[in-house]
């Protein structure tokens, strides 16, 4: 079967969109993990699948595959590919999207300037939403790594995130400390792990190991978590601008409550087709 592709990127998180809509597909944890093969497949950091809807009040469904074939429930990043995606290939002429995720409803907008704003929904930030094995909700958690007692935030944007504040990203140990931390026991679903330099209140630089991955060059949840920790932690305004590996990003987030906005860029690379 030849199946028809796009290769997207939301500053340098790139992914491998699939229109479902159009052709029929169905893949396997093995054919998204050969996909993903950066030196004999497509290569990427999450394959995007696009579905029709499953509500008549969506405009299309779509899947989060990481590229060690294991589904996840939600993408930043991914999410404003997508909504260029479905107007590139016309299977919608909308600037206004509606698309469901495996945890809710995405609110998707092309920008006159060429930039895509999600409204992401609530941040939620009790333990059980996260998931986070902790009691009761806490402003900063506390765990032991090897000896070492860090300090975190935690935070559930569809997907969990775990946020610690250092002194210096590019001076921090982000491959050890976010693999130990993503499949640590407090994290029964494991977690994205965002480690966030606060450089005033209203600038992040940021460095995220994400779940099923490893570090990227830019996370769109990671993004929006590091917003949610930065102002509930440090007392940072509310729009936020992320400076990460590939690129920067805009949060606009009023505070517990309120539905959190993230802006940001989303590229075609290429076009193709691929057998499978």
């Amino acid at each position: 079967m030849m199946l028809s592709f796009a290769k997207m990127h939301g500053l340098g998180n790139d992914f491998m969109v699939v229109d479902g809509v159009t052709q029929p597909i169905f893949l396997n944890e093995s054919q998204i993990i050969k996909l993903g093969d950066r030196h004999r497949g497509v290569g990427f950091d999450q394959l995007l699948l696009i579905e029709p809807p499953q509500q008549p009040d969506l405009d299309f469904q779509y899947r989060i595959f990481n590229a060690d074939g294991s589904e996840v429930e939600q993408c930043g990043n991914g999410a404003r590919c997508i909504a260029r995606f479905v107007r590139n290939v016309g299977l919608t002429w909308k600037h206004k999207i509606r698309v469901g995720t495996m945890k809710g409803v995405l609110n998707l907008q092309i920008m006159r300037n060429g930039l895509v704003s999600v409204d992401m929904g609530e941040p939620r930030l009790e333990p059980g939403d996260i998931p986070l094995r902790y009691a009761q909700k806490e402003l900063f958690y506390h765990v032991n790594l090897d000896g070492i007692d860090y300090q975190f935030g935690s935070v559930s944007m569809g997907n969990p995130h775990c946020v610690l504040t250092v002194d210096n990203v590019d001076e921090t140990d982000v491959d050890k400390i976010g693999r130990q931390l993503t499949e640590h026991h407090l994290f029964p679903e494991g977690t994205n792990v965002g480690f966030m330099q606060k450089v005033s209140d209203s600038e992040i630089r940021l460095r995220v190991y994400e779940r099923g991955v490893g570090e990227t060059q830019a996370c769109g949840t990671g993004a929006c978590a590091s917003a949610v920790i930065g102002r509930l932690q440090h007392q940072m305004e509310n729009k936020i601008r992320v400076y990460l590996p590939g690129g920067h990003l805009h949060i606009d987030w009023g505070g517990v409550g309120e539905t959190l906005k993230m802006m940001g860029p989303a590229e075609l690379v290429y076009q193709g087709f691929i057998e499978l």
